[in-house]
């Protein structure tokens, strides 16, 4: 059985602070309170980073969470940091086309929708012989229709601002796999299959980028951390040593900030060259597994 629990992992292994100072800062005339951002699970982990990093660079940012205290928690921390844009909370189900629709109008009404972050995911561990066919569909209703449904919705609002930016949480999972997590992995290659449509059909002006990285301190990974262990028959440690960071060449978990500034980034005139493609931030592990 695992050594640890998820409230003793999250202690040990959960997201610092952010501090102004953590957050990226690039000049973009379009980083303004009259230019919007939606992003998806928005109330934590990386969701909640990416709302605060775009909110600090200016953006008024419509947070879709089932989950509104947590969205909460992200306004208040960016009225805390004096942020120059703002947090517009959204409570609605990824898995209802309606509410995926309705959370992008709000963002249409709350200014010029010009930035979409599909962020939100969960995980189920599970032998592929035994993995529950609701959990397969729960896990893909999520993470892949709800970013298209988004994007189906927004395309409108990006033509009528003369542009928009598509992207996309992916993961190194989404370019090599690990057993346990079929439905996790499928969903991540197909995040990326789901990028490089947009940017192909975007003709430059709605272009796209994912990002995918190793493990990051979330309480999604928090979660499976115990689970993996109890699993595999070994200790929350040995995982993080072995399984989460064996691969890698940097030896650390990444922040979700620092995350939510490969956001940041992608969205900015900085990026404007990366179309379809994928921000691989993974220590190093897919091209020197070894």
């Amino acid at each position: 059985m695992a050594d640890m629990t998820v409230e003793e992992v999250m202690d040990r292994y959960g997201p610092s602070e952010v501090r102004v100072e953590d957050i990226l800062r690039p000049t973009d005339p379009n980083f303004e309170p009259e230019t919007v951002a939606l992003v998806t699970g928005a109330a934590s982990g990386i969701g909640w980073a990416t709302a605060l990093a775009l909110a600090a660079n200016g953006l008024s940012v419509v947070g879709m969470d089932l989950d509104t205290e947590g969205v909460e928690s992200v306004r208040e921390r960016a009225e805390a940091l004096d942020a120059e844009g703002r947090i517009v909370p959204f409570e609605g189900d990824l898995l209802s086309e309606s509410d995926c629709a309705a959370a992008v109008e709000r963002a249409g009404e709350a200014g010029e929708l010009r930035y979409l972050a599909n962020v939100a995911g969960l995980q189920h561990i599970d032998d592929i012989r035994e993995y529950p066919t609701e959990q397969w569909d729960h896990i893909h209703g999520v993470m892949l229709r709800a970013p298209l449904l988004l994007t189906k919705h927004a395309w409108p609002h990006f033509e009528a601002a003369g542009g928009g930016v598509v992207g996309n949480m992916c993961s190194v999972h989404g370019h090599i796999v690990t057993g346990g997590k079929v439905a996790y992995n499928t969903a991540k290659f197909g995040l990326r299959g789901l990028t490089a449509s947009v940017a192909a059909e975007g003709a430059g002006r709605i272009r796209s980028f994912s990002v995918s990285t190793g493990w990051v301190k979330t309480a999604l990974v928090a979660k499976q951390l115990p689970e993996t262990a109890a699993r595999r028959g070994t200790s929350v440690e040995e995982v993080v040593r072995n399984v989460s960071l064996g691969h890698t060449r940097l030896k650390e978990l990444l922040e979700p900030i620092e995350v939510g500034n490969l956001f940041v980034f992608g969205f900015s005139e900085h990026a404007r060259h990366l179309n379809g493609g994928d921000l691989l931030w993974d220590g190093g592990m897919k091209h020197t597994y070894a």
